[in-house]
């Protein structure tokens, strides 16, 4: 599905659906790929779809959850090495990751529901941030994965895009 931002929509409902149309393109560039290719390292770093996927769901817990001060389940962070969230285990699954996401995307949601744009809370390094500032932020971070992933997917099959042309 191609989402449109509304073109008079309200304040939250057009940061949300901006949002969810970046999430929507992150989930189709792992349409049709098999786990080796979902889990291939494309860049001299080891980024792989997957990995970029597992990324995204942490940093949505991260900031939507933790932030406001909501339950999450245990998150891939490690003090000791900064890329392990976007790293796959070999034990992790692509359902696995997937759903990962879509719980995170969940969690997400009902914070993003439930607050205003103009309620706060805290951010990991301690800074108070609006609702406002973390959708923005969201959008920012999942828009630039998707861009890589857009990247990494031409390079896999040569398929470009951000959304399914029938």
């Amino acid at each position: 599905m191609n989402r449109r931002v509304p073109f008079t929509g309200e304040e939250k409902q057009s940061l949300h659906v901006s949002l969810d149309r970046h999430r929507d393109v992150v989930l189709w560039k792992l349409h049709g790929l098999d786990d080796e290719q979902l889990r291939r390292p494309m860049t001299p770093s080891g980024t792989s779809l997957l990995g970029l996927v597992k990324h995204l769901a942490s940093v949505e817990y991260g900031w939507f959850c933790e932030t406001f001060g909501r339950e999450i389940e245990p998150l891939p962070f490690d003090d000791e090495d900064e890329n392990a969230d976007l790293r796959v285990e070999p034990h992790e699954t692509t359902a696995d990751i997937v759903e990962f996401y879509g719980r995170a995307r969940a969690a997400a949601d009902r914070v993003i529901n439930e607050l205003d744009v103009e309620d706060t809370g805290t951010a990991w390094f301690g800074d108070t941030v609006t609702m406002r500032w973390v959708l923005i932020h969201m959008i920012e971070e999942t828009a630039r994965h998707a861009g890589h992933m857009d990247i990494v997917r031409e390079l896999l099959d040569g398929a470009t895009g951000d959304y399914l042309r029938e």
